[in-house]
């Protein structure tokens, strides 16, 4: 980097630190009004209750700014402000006017499958779990996704904090944000605190309901660990969430306002919400949320959002806010082996990340095939080709070649074809009545350099 360009930079990192340590004192009506957050409204103006999100995401912000360690503070204004949105731009622009697209907005990357639980139901249960991805790769492949405009990386598993060396890799790549799903376990006082010092890692802790439920599914304490680790990573100023996969039997549970009060009092930022699919570890259908409770989810969330101090977003629900799938296009998931698939739900790959470099493979039939799907549906409540579009997932699948990562993956495509094929029948007549309530603009959009989308000027 040049020295103007560095001075730039500097320049840019100091006043998005300067901006969020005054935020907590910006009010609400101040905030909302600012040009860039405007900008960000007109953005989602198909939606109206993208412009909600938006809105209940940077009093959120705001919010929990205050109770950050100062290099979580630092890092999140450096990484995931600067880096993601601002020095990742020309690169983004530069990649588009190579290869004709965009590259992802982020990479979920498993450098490990072994987990030191063993959870029915897990999305993950049937990869190799002898397998990891080599240290020299894994920095290989952070420093060629910093190329290409990506700063922004969520670490799965298996259990991520059961590499030796994670924190090590944190460390070497200071300017990128890590998101970390994990079973928290692993997490004691030290090691939050060691987060806090990081500053770029953001731990999202799974939860399947109160103990009872979690210490069955987990094993016994498994609940009284996640709560240790909430309160050492509260007590060390680091930014942290709860993960929560909805099935058949906890869905109206972790949607509810008593739920998500408990873990805003443990100091959450935000919940992730997944909806169980019938993959992984004994993979079972009778899992997975009706239709009638995945309409139930997204509307509890939306009640709740306004209200409660905390981030909510949903895997599913909210395929409004990112304009559908976002799976092959604007994310990828590359397995503890190398494989390189579509979504961590999607479990085939065409290529591996040790025979090619990442743009080479996004550059594939198998990707462009994803790509030149989306979006599946003008109704963005049916973003999905795994549940929504099950035909369209068979398709791509068949025209590409791309094989399952571990035995018996490919039960989605046969043993589940028929229930998958009824199941978006049924949703599919909810979410079409749901989204013509919407009243939804109908203007084209395009899509923006970090897969946002954009009105296309007439």
């Amino acid at each position: 980097m040049e020295v103007p360009s560095k001075v730039k930079q500097f320049a840019v990192v100091q006043t998005a630190k300067t901006i969020l340590k005054v935020l907590p004192h910006i009010s609400e009506q101040r905030l909302l009004g600012f040009p860039l957050v405007q900008k960000g409204l007109d953005a989602v103006s198909y939606y109206p209750e993208g412009r909600d999100f938006l809105k209940s995401l940077l009093l959120h912000v705001r919010r929990a700014i205050g109770r950050c360690s100062k290099e979580c503070l630092a890092k999140f204004a450096e990484n995931l402000i600067v880096n993601e949105f601002i020095t990742a731009t020309p690169r983004r622009d530069e990649f588009k006017s190579r290869y004709g697209f965009y590259p992802p907005f982020f990479l979920v990357i498993s450098p490990t499958m072994r987990c030191n639980l063993n959870c029915y139901g897990c999305y993950a249960g049937d990869y190799n779990k002898r397998e990891e991805l080599e240290t020299p790769l894994i920095h290989h492949l952070l420093q060629e996704a910093k190329e290409m405009g990506i700063y922004f990386i969520t670490i799965s598993g298996g259990e991520p904090f059961m590499r030796k060396d994670l924190l090590d890799i944190f460390a070497a790549h200071s300017d990128v944000y890590f998101q970390v799903y994990t079973n928290g376990t692993l997490i004691d006082e030290q090691m939050a605190r060691v987060l806090s010092r990081l500053g770029n890692v953001l731990p999202a802790v799974s939860v399947e309901g109160w103990e009872k439920a979690t210490d069955a599914r987990r094993g016994p304490g498994s609940f009284k660990k996640v709560l240790a680790a909430m309160a050492g990573l509260r007590q060390a100023g680091v930014l942290f969430g709860f993960s929560a996969t909805a099935t058949r039997q906890n869905n109206e549970l972790i949607c509810s306002d008593e739920f998500v009060k408990f873990w805003i009092d443990q100091g959450c930022f935000i919940g992730w919400y997944f909806n169980y699919l019938p993959i992984g570890k004994k993979p079972d259908l009778d899992l997975m949320p009706t239709p009638e409770q995945r309409i139930y989810r997204r509307k509890r969330l939306i009640e709740m959002r306004p209200n409660l101090p905390i981030i909510l977003a949903d895997f599913w629900n909210d395929g409004p806010l990112v304009g559908g799938c976002i799976a092959g296009d604007r994310y990828l998931h590359i397995t503890a082996n190398g494989n390189v698939e579509p979504c961590v739900f999607v479990h085939f790959a065409l290529d591996n990340i040790k025979e090619k470099s990442l743009a080479e493979i996004l550059n594939s039939q198998f990707f462009h095939s994803i790509r030149q799907r989306q979006p599946y549906s003008a109704n963005y409540y049916r973003p999905c080709m795994v549940i929504d579009h099950p035909h369209i997932l068979r398709d791509v699948i068949r025209q590409s070649g791309a094989h399952p990562t571990h035995p018996g993956a490919e039960g989605i495509l046969t043993q589940f074809a028929g229930d998958l094929d009824r199941y978006a029948l049924t949703y599919g007549k909810l979410a079409d009545a749901l989204w013509s309530e919407q009243s939804p603009d109908s203007a084209p959009f395009e899509r923006g350099p970090y897969g946002e989308l954009r009105k296309i000027a007439k």
